[in-house]
């Protein structure tokens, strides 16, 4: 490639990075020109076609779009449940468990989120869990920073194992289900070394950054239970994917995680003896709730009648996900599908029931009879979702067109490769000899642009292979280091960033969110990195 070509294939990546990071423009007005920019070249020095490009920005407004529904559903979700008033009830059970603030991130991002993206995936995770820390008085920023962090190492076996069984087994033609069994558990077993140290870097972010005091001491004081409740979800996965395989290990690793370490905090087990609030404010504002609660007062909602919309959420996540029960082809059954947009190769095909947004949807209109709400319940929360969903259209409606014009480039006038994988080629000729470093950055990049762990490895996993095969490396450990870098990358993944924004109401502040997110992912990709070496 000349260094014009290049430039153009790091084009996506460095302006979305020049501009929502350095530059912090919001995303809306940044990834429209990062759309133009990255459109202008990919023409006239990469060589694709007009009608390629149009048809790759078409599939683009069509995937953005199921985004958008994905969360509309979570914003509905949410606030139908502040409108009926359920989410100060579950607000109060939280505080009733603990009401430290290092304690509730631990158990709503980390736990519940793992629980959610395996069941889902799809951005779940966050939509979700970030407007919860919200409602029970997180910080916007520190909410939405959390939960993406805390959305990535049950990513492996999200949405009932995708990222592996369709990711890496559409990536790997010649894999078979062993194989695809022996990646997972390798993956899995490095990440009981890293992944289990994630809930306590998302604590000492917390309280160094958005604590009063900015200090490490009160992450240090959590240690205990941040360690613990690392290892609670990574070792129950790693012995289901190494007895049951990929499907499940991030659902069942979560639900066991949740039951431990809420037992332990309602003892007082392992947590500090003091609580950690933002600020004396805060901590007045927790108090207050606490009395109420312990005041005797007329039950207007129970906890359980409260949580239904989450638990009926969940339950239908699962029931969908599972492939021996006739709902999964069900919701499949309706589809919208365009085959050979523009008469290329490029193919589109959604169903619309499946996505999660729409059973977000459903939980709200079902729960809303439950908790005794009201029609205009209904339209208040239907009004304020849509609100708030505005800038984010513009965003993701630039974005995801950009990401697949930069995956569809490989029909191209020059007979270049797509761009994403003349860039892992040309780091594999640099860097083959230190390619157990490099494995786990090249799945953090095909996250970051392309929105999708299962997208990453369909993308560079027959690569990492060969890559493997020449430098003589074991291949399941390149291929695990694949998958722990898509993991990795959806910390900071574009896409995920803009619609986790939205659902808190932090449009314009993505870069921002974005250099909070970057170390932790670079700490992800290098911990894996440098075990894979003493393995290797």
């Amino acid at each position: 490639m000349t260094w014009l070509q290049i430039v153009t294939a790091i084009m996506p990546v460095l302006s979305v990075l020049v501009l929502l990071v350095v530059l912090r423009l919001p995303a809306a007005r940044a990834m429209p020109l990062s759309l133009l920019l990255s459109a202008f070249m990919a023409y006239f020095i990469w060589g694709m076609s007009e009608r390629q490009m149009a048809a790759a920005m078409m599939e683009g407004v069509m995937i953005a779009a199921t985004i958008l529904w994905i969360v509309l559903g979570a914003l509905f979700l949410l606030n139908t449940l502040k409108a009926t008033g359920a989410i100060d009830v579950i607000r109060g059970g939280f505080a009733q468990i603990s009401p430290d603030r290092r304690i509730q991130v631990v158990i709503i991002a980390w736990l519940f989120g793992s629980f959610l993206e395996g069941a889902a995936g799809f951005g779940t995770p966050a939509a979700i869990a970030a407007p919860l820390l919200v409602t029970l008085g997180f910080p916007p920023l520190a909410a939405v920073v959390l939960a993406l962090i805390a959305d990535s190492s049950a990513v492996s076996f999200g949405a009932a194992g995708t990222p592996i069984i369709v990711g890496l087994k559409q990536g790997l033609e010649q894999s078979s289900y062993s194989q695809l069994q022996d990646i997972a558990v390798t993956a899995i077993g490095m990440d009981i070394l890293i992944g289990s140290l994630l809930p306590t870097v998302m604590v000492i972010i917390l309280t160094r950054f958005f604590g009063e005091q900015k200090s490490f001491k009160p992450a240090l004081a959590a240690l205990p239970f941040t360690l613990t409740a690392g290892l609670a979800f990574t070792l129950p996965a790693y012995i289901v994917a190494y007895w049951l395989g990929p499907e499940f290990p991030s659902i069942l690793g979560a639900l066991i995680g949740l039951g431990l370490m809420i037992t332990l905090a309602k003892l007082s087990w392992l947590v500090p003896r003091t609580p950690w609030y933002f600020s004396e404010e805060d901590r007045q504002q927790v108090h207050k709730a606490m009395l109420k609660l312990a005041q005797p007062q007329p039950v207007t909602m129970s906890l359980c009648r409260a949580w239904s919309a989450y638990l009926l959420v969940a339950t239908l996540l699962v029931l969908t996900r599972l492939e021996f029960l006739p709902l999964k082809s069900w919701l499949n059954a309706a589809v919208l599908s365009w085959q050979s947009i523009l008469n290329t190769s490029i193919s589109i095909t959604i169903t619309p029931l499946y996505l999660p947004g729409s059973l977000f949807i459903i939980s709200a209109l079902v729960s809303i009879r439950w908790q005794q709400g009201r029609r205009h319940h209904l339209t208040q929360a239907l009004t304020t979702s849509l609100k708030t969903l505005r800038p984010t259209f513009i965003a993701l409606m630039t974005a995801v067109p950009m990401v697949r014009i930069f995956l569809h480039s490989d029909i191209n006038r020059l007979g270049l490769n797509a761009m994403p994988l003349e860039m892992a080629q040309l780091a594999a000729e640099q860097l083959s000899a230190h390619w157990l470093w490099v494995a786990p950055f090249i799945g953090a990049l095909g996250s970051f642009i392309a929105g999708s762990a299962t997208f990453s490895n369909m993308m560079f996993a027959e690569f990492q292979q060969a890559v493997a095969l020449d430098a003589q490396l074991p291949q399941n450990l390149v291929l695990a280091l694949q998958l722990l870098g898509a993991n990795a990358g959806n910390m900071i993944c574009v896409v995920n960033v803009v619609a986790a924004a939205s659902v808190v109401n932090l449009n314009g502040r993505e870069g921002q969110i974005i250099r909070f997110t970057l170390p932790p992912m670079l700490f992800y990709c290098l911990g894996v990195g440098a075990i894979a070496v003493l393995l290797g």
